[in-house]
C-alpha cells in the first residue's frame, strides 16, 4: 500500500516468489512505461527471474505489453505498463451528510464516483450499514457488468477504528464499539469480497500520498476537513497508525479549555471550532432555526458567495478558523516534521480564506518554520479522497504480489 521512497528490493524471506512479484509491480508503476531490462536494472533481480515473472503477470492481465521503443542503445524493447482490466476494488466514505463510493482499477483510474445523500451524524449504525450495503451493491452490480471482478472493499470513518475494523467511538457520529466490518460482511453477503475499515484520515493521506500533488512524499500528513478532523501520516514512506491504530485523532487536541463545548464532552478542541458542522454554525447562525443541517454543499457555497463579496463577519469567522487550523498544523509539524501538512475536505474548498491566516499562525508556532521546511497547503484532491483512498487500500493484496484467484 505505502512503501518506502525508495525502489523496493527483491527479499530473500517468506514467499520470495510473491515479494519479488510485489517488487516487479511496484516498479512498473512508478516508472512506467519500462521494459524487463529496466526492471532487472534498477531491483536487483536477474534476467530470467524478471521474464518469468512478467510473463506470469501478463497472462494474468496484471501487466500488458504497449510496444516497442527505439529511444535507446541497443536492441527494441517491448514496454510495460499496468493492466488490471479485469479488475476493480471499491473505497466508501461515510461524510457528514453523503456516503460516496470509488472504485478504481489497478493502475489507479477512476472507473466510478458515486455520491448519495445520507445524515450519517442523524441516523443509526445499522441503518448506515443498510446504506453502505446498498450503494456497494449497485457499484458492484455496475463493475461485475463490465467483467471485472471486484477485489475488495475498504471504508473510511471519522472515528477510531482498531485492528479488526471496529469502530469503539466516533464521536461525529454519535457511535461506541460498533463492528462496523463484520457487520458490512454479512449486510453484502460477498464471500469473495475482502471488507476492511479505517479512519478517514489515514485513507485520505494513502490517497493523497498516491495520487495528490504531494504524491511519494515520505514524510506527509493529510488534515481531513468534515464532521471531524483526523490526521493521517506518512512517516519515512509508511502509515503511522500507533500502538492500536489510533494515532491522529487531532481534532479533540485541546486549543482552548474555555472555548466551545464539544461533541467529546470537553471543550475548545480543533474540531469546535473547525469541524464542518462548527464552521457553518458560526458563520451562518441562521441554519440552525430549522435544526441541524444534513445537506452542507449549499452551506459552503454560501459562506464561499458571501467570503467573495467581502461580508466582514465572514471574512473574520474564516480567519479565525484559519488562525486555530494553523495552530494544530504547528502541533504536528513540531512533533513530526513532515515535509507537508496538506488540508483537505472544506479546508481545501475554503482554502483562500483560511489559508493565509493558518499559516501566519503555523509559522509563529513552529519552532524551526524556515530550516524544518514544513509546507502548509491545501490538497488537489476531490472531497471523495477518503474513498479514492480506500479504493487504493483495497488493492493492497495485489500489490504485496497475491495473484487474485484465477
Amino acid at each position: 500500500m505505502i512503501s518506502s521512497h525508495s525502489e523496493p528490493r527483491p527479499s530473500d524471506l517468506g514467499d520470495v516468489r510473491t515479494a519479488n512479484r510485489a517488487v516487479v509491480l511496484r516498479h512498473v508503476r512508478r516508472h512506467a512505461p519500462c521494459s524487463r531490462a529496466d526492471i532487472a536494472a534498477h531491483t536487483g533481480l536477474n534476467k530470467a527471474t524478471v521474464s518469468s515473472l512478467v510473463g506470469e503477470l501478463i497472462e494474468r492481465r496484471l501487466l500488458r505489453e504497449t510496444g516497442l521503443t527505439e529511444n535507446r542503445v541497443g536492441r527494441p524493447a517491448t514496454m510495460l505498463v499496468l493492466d488490471g482490466a479485469p479488475y476493480a476494488a471499491l473505497g466508501m466514505q461515510i461524510a457528514a451528510d453523503e456516503l460516496v463510493v470509488v472504485a478504481v482499477d489497478l493502475a489507479g483510474t477512476r472507473l466510478l464516483t458515486w455520491r448519495r445523500a445520507f445524515a450519517a451524524p442523524t441516523s443509526s449504525p445499522a441503518e448506515t450499514v443498510r446504506a453502505l450495503a446498498a450503494l456497494a451493491r449497485r457499484a458492484i452490480t455496475r463493475l461485475t457488468g463490465q467483467d471485472r471482478r471486484v477485489l475488495g472493499l475498504t471504508v473510511g470513518v471519522p472515528g477510531l477504528v482498531d485492528a479488526d475494523g471496529a469502530v469503539p467511538r466516533a464521536t461525529a457520529l454519535g457511535w461506541r464499539e460498533v463492528p462496523l466490518a463484520a457487520d458490512l460482511r454479512a449486510a453484502l453477503r460477498e464471500p469473495g469480497l475482502t471488507v476492511d475499515v479505517d479512519t478517514d484520515a489515514n485513507l485520505a493521506v494513502l490517497a493523497e500520498h498516491r495520487h495528490g500533488a504531494y504524491a511519494g512524499t515520505a514524510h506527509l500528513v493529510h488534515l481531513t476537513g468534515g464532521a471531524s478532523v483526523g490526521a493521517g501520516i506518512v512517516a519515512g514512506g509508511r502509515l503511522l497508525r500507533g500502538g492500536r491504530g489510533f494515532a491522529g485523532e487531532i481534532g479533540h487536541l485541546t486549543l482552548d479549555p474555555a472555548g466551545p463545548a464539544c461533541g467529546c464532552g470537553r471543550r475548545g478542541c480543533l474540531v469546535a471550532y473547525a469541524g464542518l458542522p462548527a464552521v457553518v454554525g458560526r458563520l451562518l447562525p441562521d441554519t440552525q432555526q430549522d435544526g441541524p443541517v444534513t445537506d452542507f454543499l449549499p452551506e459552503i457555497e454560501r459562506i464561499q458567495a458571501l467570503a467573495r463579496q467581502g461580508d466582514p463577519g465572514v471574512l473574520a469567522g474564516l480567519a479565525d478558523v484559519g488562525c486555530r487550523l494553523g495552530h494544530a498544523a504547528s502541533v504536528l509539524a513540531n512533533l513530526l516534521n513532515p515535509q507537508a501538512v496538506v488540508v483537505g475536505g472544506h479546508f481545501a474548498t475554503l482554502a483562500p480564506w483560511l489559508l493565509p491566516a493558518a499559516r501566519t499562525e503555523f509559522a509563529a508556532r513552529t519552532h524551526a518554520p524556515t530550516s524544518g521546511g514544513c509546507l502548509l497547503d491545501a490538497s488537489t484532491l476531490d472531497s471523495a479522497a477518503t474513498a479514492l483512498g480506500g479504493a487504493t487500500a483495497s488493492l493492497a493484496a495485489v500489490e504485496s504480489g497475491r495473484l487474485p484467484a484465477a
